[in-house]
């Protein structure tokens, strides 16, 4: 028998965005030096505005969102151009973790994915640029399922791609809400904010 071990992206696999603000490291830390774009104005009027609200849930390409959004924001550039710039700087990677993903990979009695709020672009840059296709089984997103963690119909589109489970999904995650949000899926959630919080888990620690 084999157990699916889920691991959510954005602070946890990749250091960046944290649900703890003292966690972060910012990737637009340098975007009015580098691209001339205030980096405030940039999350106001395109994270929180349409970001969160049309790319992550797949009703709209990155692109086309940056392509009505980047000229009102001073960025006369190409919006692949700027694509490339974010991609790359939110790119740093939780070796200390990926590690323990590899000792878990050499096991038989497991299933590893990952489950995220993404677009479709940087999903596909998580799985082949930076190469976690080569350690999980599948990377399941909101643009993919067309619905955000922690809603109930993200767990659902990816217990129907999974199929029936003999025990329940292993999930770590940094965000309280989507621990909640799992956990009332039937998941077993685990909020994570180091590499012990995986290590120390008696299930994983079992297998390791």
């Amino acid at each position: 028998m084999t157990r699916a071990v889920f691991f959510d992206v954005d602070g946890v696999l990749v250091h960046g965005y944290h649900a703890r603000p003292e966690l972060q490291r910012h990737w637009d830390a340098q975007l009015l030096q580098d691209l001339g774009i205030d980096r405030e104005r940039f999350r106001n009027e395109f994270i929180f505005d349409i970001f969160i609200k049309k790319v992550i849930v797949g009703e709209m390409s990155l692109v086309e969102a940056l392509d009505r959004r980047l000229p009102s924001l001073g960025y006369g550039g190409s919006p692949m151009a700027f694509v490339n710039y974010w991609l790359s700087h939110d790119s740093d990677l939780n070796q200390p973790l990926l590690d323990i993903v590899r000792q878990l990979k050499a096991r038989d009695d497991l299933r590893l994915f990952i489950a995220t709020n993404q677009d479709h672009m940087r999903a596909l840059w998580l799985w082949q640029t930076l190469g976690l296709g080569e350690l999980f089984e599948d990377i399941f997103y909101s643009a993919r399922a067309g619905v955000r963690k922690p809603e109930p119909g993200f767990f659902d589109f990816i217990e129907h791609r999974i199929g029936p489970q003999t025990e329940p999904p292993l999930f770590f995650d940094d965000t309280p809400k989507v621990i909640d949000g799992a956990r009332r899926a039937g998941w077993e959630a685990v909020l994570f904010t180091t590499v012990e919080d995986v290590t120390t888990h008696p299930w994983i620690a079992a297998r390791l």
